[in-house]
């Protein structure tokens, strides 16, 4: 029925479109209106599942949070269906809700819940779950720590595996908050973690908590105990990557929770179907999307603690995998690894993820095809999510009007030296147009919020932008630039933080690096600015390491960026790197790179300038560093 609500106004409309030529946009339209449709299914049926759970009984599981009730749901309707493999171990639906019941009334007893122990026929209080207090330097199992307060919040260091997932799910039924804390995190900034989202414990291992568990019934809690007075509460916290300073802690809602168990179906997943999730569980893409995205079809995870690019097809052929979750670091090192049998002979049929390249993409599908990729775009703590259902290469998704009237977003003009948007006589943002960099925003409503992140308020400085285009409305800042094409395709533009500007020109390291990536002899780039005393903006310098055996050639380097990129966009530096360093969930270490600088008195690695009067990539000898300094050498 929504598809012929939808279909009818628009055949009406046709004979004008086709003489308005908007045919560029017509040819998706079928794409543009299937997607629709099953995001109208997609809503509709968590609007159900919502209601059906405020309606429930609030003393049986399906009353409580949609963790709760969901899970508890999958394992009375395909109780022997298996949900999660890690290695050698299997777990069905039914196995998982014991599981996580089990931990929830371990947790329930800190709380002085008088839950029953296994064999006991009542509660018992006398001794707390065991967990470690935030503040102290214990494990987890060292000491007893005292009774949680109802809603408390507590915090996982933990390794990927089941044991990370019955205990978020436990805290879950037991009405805790959740903190998941990068598990790379030590001394202050692990402090720092702990502190800005107010966690009263930290569980750092699982041995005596398994077996406090262990000692439980593994009968449901009542749902009353989990269940929120406002979706809109907070009851998970996940840190931001950190790669501009310290961690944030983004909120994450109970109505976000339920929204990411539309992800998989959205993406066209099913039941059926065994996903494969190599990432971390403490990001939003490994526990909302793949987690919680695979709870919500009710499919099966096989879950790999640490992603190997060499293990990665002998898995798929082991395991069945029809469907991997990526981030486009991983895809390159799928197709930077040497052929092997296993990657001909597998079922995988879907990726889905975000940050592919086009050209690692490109060798991916022609490689390990035939198979789909399905690009999406989404932070942590945002409001808006793209999709790019139609397979076209390098878009994160479609600007269709079909897909801005489910999920709304607009892109305006954006001042890059200003760093703010760009605004006409009436104080109001500026649409861009087809082609032109803008930056993504998407209105504030109770259906898509901004939460913000737990501590001050400051934290959230820049994220909400007001009187966007009428007086009082208000704006989620992504904080990322998007380029909308002629025929209504999303490609990701850059960062706002690493665009920058040189000799009074724009430059986007994201165009810098494809440019570069399309040398044979180099495997991984980095592109970003350094400042350079006695010069206005920043000037490109980009870390490369080159593809075992080759070498770094200097000459092809510079003819390939003479003719592909303008002027002001060629890098003024090069920092040759075996390879180069990224953050825990993959992302480039762009800030750090370019505090380091290029002082060669000051690095290792070989270092070369750009010299424009002979027209050469030349090795940066501190001679030459102090003719750049005093201005004799020109760049």
């Amino acid at each position: 029925m929504a598809a012929l609500l939808l279909l009818l106004p628009l055949l009406l409309l046709l004979p004008l479109l086709l003489k308005l030529d908007l045919w560029p946009q017509l040819r998706w339209l079928p794409a543009d209106l299937a997607f629709t449709v099953r995001a109208l299914r997609c809503k509709r049926a968590l609007r159900a599942r919502a209601l059906a759970a405020a309606a429930a009984d609030p003393d049986s599981p399906e009353g409580g949070c949609s963790l709760a009730w969901r899970l508890a749901h999958l394992a009375r309707e395909q109780p022997t269906h298996t949900f999660l493999v890690q290695g050698a171990r299997r777990f069905s639906y039914a196995e998982a809700e014991r599981e996580s019941n089990r931990m929830a009334r371990a947790f329930l007893r800190a709380l002085g819940w008088p839950g029953g122990r296994r064999g006991s026929g009542r509660g018992s209080t006398e001794e707390g779950a065991r967990v470690a207090p935030a503040a102290g330097d214990a494990a987890a199992g060292g000491t007893t720590a005292p009774p949680l307060a109802p809603g408390a919040t507590v915090a996982l260091l933990l390794p990927a595996g089941p044991e990370f997932l019955w205990i978020w799910f436990g805290l879950a039924k037991a009405g805790l908050r959740t903190a998941f804390v990068p598990s790379a995190l030590r001394r202050g900034p692990l402090l720092h973690c702990l502190r800005s989202c107010g966690a009263s414990a930290l569980v750092l291992a699982t041995d005596n908590l398994l077996s406090e568990a262990a000692a439980q019934v593994d009968e449901p809690v009542p749902g009353h105990l989990s269940a929120p007075q406002n979706i809109m509460d907070t009851c998970l916290y996940i840190f931001t990557s950190g790669t501009t300073g310290l961690p944030k802690a983004a909120r994450v809602s109970h109505l976000k929770i339920l929204q990411c168990q539309g992800f998989y179906q959205l993406c066209g997943v099913r039941r059926e179907d065994v996903i494969y999730l190599a990432l971390p569980l403490y990001h939003m893409s490994g526990s909302l999307l793949g987690v919680v995205g695979c709870l919500g079809i009710g499919a099966t995870v096989v879950l790999k603690p640490k992603f190997s690019a060499s293990q990665f097809w002998e898995d798929c052929q082991k395991h069945g995998v029809t469907v991997f979750q990526y981030i486009g670091e991983l895809c390159r090192y799928l197709v930077n690894q040497p052929p092997s049998k296993a990657e001909c002979d597998h079922k995988v049929r879907l990726a889905v993820g975000s940050g592919l390249r086009p050209d690692t993409w490109e060798r991916f599908v022609r490689r390990f095809g035939p198979l789909q990729i399905l690009e999406t775009y989404g932070m942590t703590e945002g409001n808006v999510a793209t999709f790019n259902y139609t397979g076209r290469q390098g878009a994160v998704g479609r600007a269709s009007w079909l897909y801005k009237h489910i999920f709304p977003f607009s892109l305006i003009r954006y001042d890059v030296l200003t760093g703010e948007p760009v605004r006409n006589a009436r104080g109001h943002c500026v649409p861009t147009s087809p082609g032109e960099p803008g930056l993504l925003v998407a209105p504030v409503s109770q259906q898509s919020p901004f939460l913000g992140y737990a501590g001050a308020p400051e934290l959230a400085q820049g994220k909400l932008l007001r009187d966007v285009f009428w007086p009082g409305d208000i704006y989620f800042n992504t904080g990322d630039l998007l380029v909308c094409d002629e025929q209504g395709f999303l490609h990701f533009h850059d960062r706002t933080g690493d665009t920058f500007r040189w000799k009074g020109e724009n430059v986007a390291t994201t165009e810098v690096a494809e440019v570069l990536e399309a040398l044979d002899f180099l495997q991984e780039v980095n592109v970003y600015g350094v400042t350079v005393p006695g010069h206005e903006g920043r000037a490109g310098m980009a870390a490369l390491a080159p593809r075992p055996p080759q070498a770094l050639d200097l000459v092809r380097l510079y003819s390939h960026v003479s003719e592909n990129l303008p002027p002001y966009a060629r890098p003024r530096f090069l920092r040759l790197q075996e390879s180069l360093a990224t953050t825990e969930t993959f992302k480039q270490q762009k800030v750090r790179m370019a505090s380091e600088g290029f002082d060669p008195s000051a690095l290792s690695d070989p270092l070369y300038v750009l010299d424009q009067d002979i027209g050469a990539y030349l090795p940066l000898t501190p001679a030459r560093y102090n003719a750049l300094l005093s201005g004799d050498l020109r760049i």
